[in-house]
C-alpha cells in the first residue's frame, strides 16, 4: 500500500533567501511577539463573550418582571408631587415621566452599568497568558488566582473552535489539548488572526525545534499600561470594522457533498432504533391500550433535534495535511478545526453500517488523546475524522492518519473491509467456535504486520480496528469459561480510553497466545525506534550546516 508522504515533508515551506549569496533563516524558526515568554492578555471582549451575554439577558429578564419592584427600591417613594409610588396604578415608566424622576432612574442604570464593566475589566485585567519554550501558562481569577500549565513536550493538538457569536466580531478560542484527563489549556477569546499565529508556534515548538525571537514593530519596550490600552484599543476598532477576513484553509483532500452527509445519518443505527420503536408502538395501539401513540410525538421529536445536530456538526467538513499534522474542521454553526500532529493517534477504526453497504460508504474514527472523560459528550465527535466517505476516501485520511503504516492496500481493504476475498491472510475464528460467531466468524479474525495489529469483526455493521503497534499500550489474553471448555480465547489490545475498542474473540488459544507474544515483542521494537512526537527537531550542528 503506498501512504502519501509525511505531512510535514509534502506541506512545509521551502527556505527562503534574501539579498546576494546571504542566506535568512526559514520563517518557521521565529516567534510570534505572542509566544515570546511573556505575559499577554486575551481580547478585549473575553468577559462578554464568556459570561457578559448572559448577564445581560438575565439582567433584561429580571428588569421585565420586577420592574415595580425595583423602580419602588431605588427611587424615591414620594414623587415631587406627593404621589407616592405604591399607592400608584399605573404602568412604573409612566410614574417615572409623571414625577419627573427620568434622571434618576438613568442615574441608576448608569450606575448598574458601571458596576458590570467594572466587573468586566478586572476579569480580563486578571486573565493572562504566555508561551515560553517548553509550557503553555494561563492565569486567572481575581479573588481566586489559578495557574494552568501544559508543557508543549505533552501537547497532543490544538483545537480551533469559533462559535457562531464569536465568529461575527472575529473571535475564537483556543484549546491546547493536553495528555491528561482535564488538563488541556484554553485560551479564550483570542482574534482569529491571533488564535491562528500562537496555533502555529505551539505546535512548532512542540514538533521540538528551537525558534527564534521576533519584536513586534512598534511593541518594543512599550509600557504595560499604554499595551493595554493598545489591546483594547485594537479590539473596539476591530468590533467597529466588523469581522476579518476568513484565514486561509489548505484544501482538504476529501469533499462530502451534503446529500450524502444527510442521507448517511437518516440511514445510521438511530433510524433503526426509531422505526423498531414505531412498529412497537403501532403494534401495542393495535393489540393494547391506543393511548402508546402518543409517546411517538416527543420520541421523534428527539430524533428530529438529535439529527439536525449530527447534519450541523458534520457540515463544512475539511481534512489537509499541514507543516504540524493533519488539520479537520468542521461545523455549521460553531466551526472546530483541530490539528493533530504526527504519532498522537493510537487508534483507527473503520466502519460501515449495513445500511450504507449499497452505497460503499464507510466512516473513520480514532483514539488520542483528548483531556476529555470517554463519557463527554464532545468525545465522539472529535473522535470522527472522516463522517462518511467512499474507498479513495478512506485510501486518503488513512494515509493522512498513518503515513508510515507498512501495510498492503489488499491486506486493509479488499481483506479488511469488504474480506475475507481469495487467500485470506488473517488467522480467524475455529470451526468449534463458529457458532458463537453464527455470522461473522469467516470475518472475526486477527493480522499483524511489521507496523500495526488489524481487527477484522462485524457482519451487520462491519468495522476494521488498526492499531499503530508504537502507540500500543499492552495486549492481553482472555477467557471464560466457555472458552476454556471448547480451547478458545479472547485478545485485546490497550490504548488510550476512547471510541474506538481493540476487542477481538472466539480465537484459537494457540493462535491467541501467539499473537500475544508476537505482538507484545514488536510492540516494544516499534516504540524504541518511534520519534514522531518530537517529528520536527533539529538535528545537532542544524544551524551551522544552514548558516552561510
Amino acid at each position: 500500500m503506498t501512504f502519501p508522504t509525511d505531512p510535514a515533508a509534502q506541506a512545509a515551506p521551502p527556505p527562503a533567501h534574501a539579498g546576494a549569496g546571504a542566506a535568512a533563516p526559514p520563517p518557521a524558526r521565529v516567534r510570534s511577539p505572542l509566544s515570546d515568554g511573556e505575559w499577554h492578555r486575551l481580547h478585549p471582549l473575553t468577559p462578554v463573550m464568556r459570561g457578559g451575554l448572559f448577564i445581560l439577558v438575565l439582567t433584561g429578564i429580571v428588569v421585565t418582571n420586577l420592574r415595580d419592584r425595583l423602580i419602588g427600591l431605588f427611587l424615591p417613594a414620594m414623587g415631587p408631587d406627593g404621589e407616592r409610588f405604591d399607592d400608584y396604578e399605573g404602568d412604573p415608566i409612566d410614574f417615572i415621566v409623571a414625577n419627573n424622576l427620568i434622571l434618576v432612574a438613568l442615574a441608576v442604570v448608569l450606575g448598574v452599568l458601571v458596576v458590570l464593566l467594572a466587573v468586566f475589566w478586572m476579569s480580563w485585567r486578571f486573565h493572562t497568558f504566555r508561551i515560553t519554550g517548553d509550557d503553555v501558562e494561563v492565569r486567572s481569577g481575581v479573588l481566586f488566582r489559578t495557574h494552568r500549565r501544559a508543557p508543549l513536550d505533552r501537547v497532543q493538538g490544538v483545537n480551533l473552535t469559533r462559535p457562531m457569536v464569536a465568529r461575527l466580531f472575529g473571535m475564537a478560542k483556543l484549546e491546547v489539548v493536553g495528555a491528561g484527563l482535564d488538563s488541556n489549556v484554553k485560551l479564550e477569546y483570542l482574534s482569529t488572526g491571533n488564535a491562528e499565529t500562537i496555533r502555529g508556534d505551539i505546535l512548532r515548538l512542540a514538533s521540538g525545534r528551537q525558534l527564534g525571537d521576533a519584536v513586534a514593530p512598534g511593541a518594543a519596550g512599550m509600557p504595560l499600561g499604554r499595551a493595554a490600552v493598545a489591546t483594547v484599543g485594537a479590539g473596539i476598532t476591530g468590533l467597529i470594522d466588523g469581522a476579518e477576513e476568513p484565514v486561509a484553509e489548505p484544501a482538504s483532500v476529501v469533499h462530502i457533498p451534503p446529500a450524502r452527509l444527510i442521507v448517511a445519518h437518516l440511514l445510521s443505527g438511530s433510524t433503526i432504533w426509531l422505526v423498531l420503536m414505531v412498529i412497537a408502538a403501532i403494534l401495542g395501539s393495535v393489540f393494547g391500550t391506543p393511548w402508546i401513540l402518543f409517546s411517538l410525538i416527543p420520541t421523534i421529536i428527539g430524533f428530529g433535534a438529535y439529527w439536525f445536530r449530527q447534519i450541523t456538526r458534520s457540515l463544512r467538513y475539511s481534512i489537509a495535511p499541514t507543516p504540524a499534522g493533519v488539520r479537520v474542521t468542521f461545523g455549521l454553526f460553531t466551526t472546530i478545526t483541530e490539528t493533530l500532529p504526527p504519532g498522537r493517534i493510537h487508534a483507527v477504526e473503520i466502519r460501515q453500517p449495513i445500511l450504507w453497504r449499497r452505497f460503499g460508504w464507510w466512516a473513520i474514527r480514532v483514539n488520542r488523546l483528548s483531556g476529555r472523560a470517554a463519557t463527554d459528550t464532545q468525545s465522539l465527535q472529535f473522535a470522527e475524522v472522516l463522517p462518511v466517505g467512499t474507498r479513495a476516501d478512506v485510501e486518503r485520511v488513512l494515509g493522512l492518519m498513518l503515513p508510515a503504516l507498512d501495510a498492503r492496500w489488499e491486506d486493509v481493504a479488499d481483506h479488511g473491509l469488504w474480506g475475507p476475498t481469495g487467500d485470506d491472510p488473517y488467522t480467524t475464528t475455529p470451526r468449534r467456535g463458529r457458532w458463537l460467531r453464527p455470522l461473522s466468524w469467516r470475518r472475526n479474525g486477527f493480522l499483524l504486520t511489521p507496523g500495526a495489529l488489524f481487527l477484522r469483526r462485524g457482519f451487520l455493521q462491519r468495522a476494521l480496528v488498526i492499531l499503530p503497534l508504537a502507540r500500543l499500550q499492552s495486549i492481553r489474553v482472555s477467557q471464560g469459561p466457555v472458552d476454556r471448555r471448547l480451547a478458545l480465547a479472547n485478545i485485546t489490545g490497550h490504548t488510550v480510553v476512547g471510541q474506538v475498542n481493540g476487542h477481538l474473540g472466539i480465537l484459537d488459544v494457540g493462535d491467541a497466545t501467539g499473537i500475544w507474544r508476537a505482538t507484545a515483542d514488536a510492540a516494544v521494537a516499534a516504540a524504541a525506534g518511534d520519534r514522531s512526537h518530537r517529528w520536527d527537531a533539529e538535528a545537532p550542528g542544524a544551524d551551522a550546516e544552514e548558516s552561510p
